[in-house]
């Protein structure tokens, strides 16, 4: 402890992730479903992922990330912030991008992911993140930022 003492922790060792906003040039975002086993309940996400190895990039993780989820690919990256997810217990930090210039391809998400693929204008997003609509922090945090890098 800051004071020198001891004390017990359980601390999660989390390799890190990223995950991207992607929002093309009508002003969408491109969000995904799916069921997230720890809450029992299907959530819509921003693309995102683990690193795949302790130092991988992770812009070379949020590429391959969007790619497979939905099958969109980017001309233009930025990086919008490091997010420490929960630094109470856990060691994950991810990586938040936003995508834009985007062009759609094949999506090939991994054999355990059933996603369903949805593109929603990023101000709904935004109105859906205030409402407390979209719980999930890194969506939440990504699609905030995201907004205020385009919009001011």
């Amino acid at each position: 402890l800051p004071d020198g003492r001891e004390a017990l922790r359980e601390v999660v060792k989390h390799l890190g992730a990223a995950a991207v906003v992607p929002v093309d040039e009508d002003g969408y975002v491109t969000l995904v479903r799916q069921h997230r086993v720890a809450i029992d309940r299907m959530t819509w996400e921003i693309p995102a992922g683990k690193l795949n190895f302790a130092g991988e990039d992770p812009l070379d993780c949020a590429i391959r990330e969007l790619e497979e989820e939905t099958g969109l690919k980017a001309g233009c990256w930025e990086l919008l912030t490091l997010v420490d997810t929960t630094p109470g217990f856990c060691t994950e930090r991810i990586a938040l991008y936003l995508a834009t210039d985007l062009s759609q391809h094949e999506a090939h998400a991994d054999e355990d992911e059933f996603l369903q693929v949805t593109r929603i204008p990023l101000s709904e997003a935004v109105k859906q993140v205030m409402a407390g609509e979209l719980r999930d922090a890194k969506t939440a945090l990504g699609i905030l930022m995201a907004y205020h890098r385009l919009h001011g």
